[in-house]
């Protein structure tokens, strides 16, 4: 049985986090608002419920799923060594809607799909996102639609695309930037801009002190 929480009532935000913890510690699906588009998450650790997540969208392997993080100490075990402007990144745009692609730690037991040793991270600036993610731990999250529709961008659309496939729904209420999130690739030689989105790569250059030009060619 699906259920949806209305976040902007106390109660049902504290009974809505408290039946996602239990969706997720069972291998379940949950809906999630952030800052950027709905998001719909698993347990970043249980292979089961990632496959199940990628079923929901109707997404192959070879699009493997980013992940959240409450904090930004978090990244740090998920990382295979800090690459270079990392740290200013974090500091200049976390939480918010800047996603950071790393090489991840080796040691790692999880499996978002084909991602060739790499890991795309965010920390989200949503309450209702952090208050989740900083009980249940790094989650598996996509964005909450099948894949070839638009993003959701509130919990109605989320639930009229994917239905009772996600056991919990969180409403946080429309998000804030209904975009998705710019995407910076920092596993080569030279940092790239993946996806184009809220942060510009005028902002990105300029935390990094280089040409917004190159990150874009």
């Amino acid at each position: 049985m699906t259920d949806i929480f209305d976040c902007a009532d106390p109660d049902q935000r504290a009974r809505g986090i408290t039946a996602a913890i239990g969706a997720l510690k069972a291998g379940r699906l949950v809906v999630m608002p952030t800052d950027t588009v709905y998001g719909i998450g698993a347990d970043a650790f249980d292979r089961t419920a990632v496959d199940a997540l990628l079923s929901a969208k109707g997404r192959g392997r070879d699009m493997p799923v980013g992940v959240l993080v409450g904090s930004w100490h978090t990244i740090e075990g998920l990382v295979y060594g800090m690459p270079d402007g990392a740290r200013d990144l974090i500091r200049a745009f976390w939480p918010g809607a800047l996603s950071l692609v790393v090489t991840q730690a080796p040691s790692l037991g999880w499996d978002l799909g084909d991602a060739h040793g790499t890991v795309m991270l965010r920390m989200p600036l949503h309450p209702v996102a952090i208050e989740l993610l900083r009980e249940v731990g790094p989650m598996a999250v996509s964005s909450a639609n099948v894949s070839g529709q638009p993003a959701a961008v509130d919990a109605g659309e989320a639930h009229r695309q994917l239905g009772d496939l996600v056991d919990v729904y969180l409403d946080g209420g429309p998000a804030a930037q209904q975009s998705a999130s710019t995407i910076v690739d920092l596993t080569g030689n030279t940092v790239r801009i993946l996806r184009a989105g809220p942060v510009s790569a005028e902002r990105v250059a300029e935390v990094l002190g280089v040409d917004a030009a190159s990150l874009t060619e």
